[in-house]
């Protein structure tokens, strides 16, 4: 089999309703369809890529901007792996391939997609890590690359994103640890300008206000998205004059850094200082005592962000009608017993 002229002639239908067929595209009935795959299939057909790309100004490829450095790979967890599973569900049911574009953690993010950009490497994009201002996304508005960001900002007016519903995990933690008897609660949040900081510090600080509790800063703990920035978490953590009872984490693989840190301090989560972590992460679940966290859906997650930005994108928004939106994913507390116990008063 040559081409897809020869495949049209075979099946004795146009041109123009094959390709759409083989592209996946929605106004093709699906018997039509499942025809002409099977057809092309068993003829041996193989579609000329990079001519097709060419005549449709097109590469059928979705890129996937991650923050990539030593600190990174070294505490590397399931997140993107769990999200990556669904958003090539939904992206191989129209032939799209998805493309993992790692920027160097001592590059500028906005300089790194400029260079995607130029180079016409993907047709679309989903952003993640977004900053409270995020030029990367008012770059991708002004070149109208359709887009979807994992995180708000408040950068480039009008667009889709899909964030974590930080704001509930804060509440939660907070309720949780106060119904218990806390009242001097601290917590670990990123140092670096990621917005999801700034969005759980102020829910933090709205939960203790909501249970007329003070803010006080000084238990507000900044480190490093990492095992090792759990660790120095510890570390401020034990410095504190007036000790925290209760820590609330914003990383998954902070809480293993923040075990080994308190146990060789001779304190024991659970028992001497209540520990409330994030997401639930397959490592953590071999700690001592089991860690209180938040589970979710990553294959749900990464299935819900492609078709988000699959509705902004034209050829594909028949088959998406929800249009561009904005959506909190939630998350849901598991309880462990390493915040199990309660203060007297």
């Amino acid at each position: 089999m040559k081409g897809i002229r020869q495949l049209a002639e075979h099946l004795d239908i146009s041109i123009g309703t094959v390709s759409r067929a083989l592209n996946g595209k929605p106004d093709v009935n699906e018997e039509t369809r499942r025809r002409v795959l099977e057809t092309a299939q068993a003829l041996g057909y193989v579609a000329n890529q990079s001519g097709r790309s060419l005549r449709q100004g097109t590469t059928n490829v979705i890129g996937l901007m991650i923050e990539s450095s030593k600190e990174t790979v070294d505490n590397s967890d399931n997140f993107f792996l769990g999200l990556t599973g669904g958003l090539q569900s939904v992206f191989a049911r129209h032939k799209l391939d998805l493309a993992m574009l790692p920027c160097p953690s001592d590059e500028d993010p906005h300089e790194y997609l400029q260079r995607m950009v130029a180079r016409r490497l993907v047709d679309a994009m989903i952003l993640s890590a977004t900053q409270r201002v995020d030029r990367r996304i008012d770059l991708l508005v002004e070149a109208r690359i359709p887009f979807v960001a994992l995180g708000r900002s408040s950068s480039g007016g009008s667009h889709s994103w899909i964030d974590l519903d930080f704001e509930g995990v804060a509440n939660t933690a907070v309720d949780r640890l106060v119904s218990f008897g806390h009242r001097r609660i601290a917590i670990a949040a990123p140092s670096s300008d990621i917005n999801l900081g700034y969005i759980f510090v102020d829910s933090y600080r709205q939960a203790l206000e909501r249970h007329g509790l003070r803010f006080d800063p000084d238990l507000v703990i900044r480190v490093k998205s990492s095992e090792q920035g759990g660790y120095q978490a510890g570390h401020e953590l034990l410095r504190i004059e007036e000790r925290p009872t209760a820590v609330i984490l914003i990383y998954e693989l902070m809480a293993i850094g923040l075990y080994r840190r308190l146990m060789e301090a001779g304190i024991v989560p659970g028992r001497d200082l209540a520990v409330i972590g994030f997401r639930e992460e397959p490592r953590a679940k071999f700690l001592h005592p089991a860690l209180t966290c938040f589970r979710m859906s990553l294959r749900d997650l990464g299935i819900e962000l492609a078709e988000t930005l699959l509705a902004t994108m034209p050829a594909y928004a028949d088959a998406y009608p929800q249009g561009r939106r904005n959506t909190i994913w939630p998350l849901e507390l598991a309880p462990g017993e390493s915040d199990a116990f309660t203060i007297q008063t």
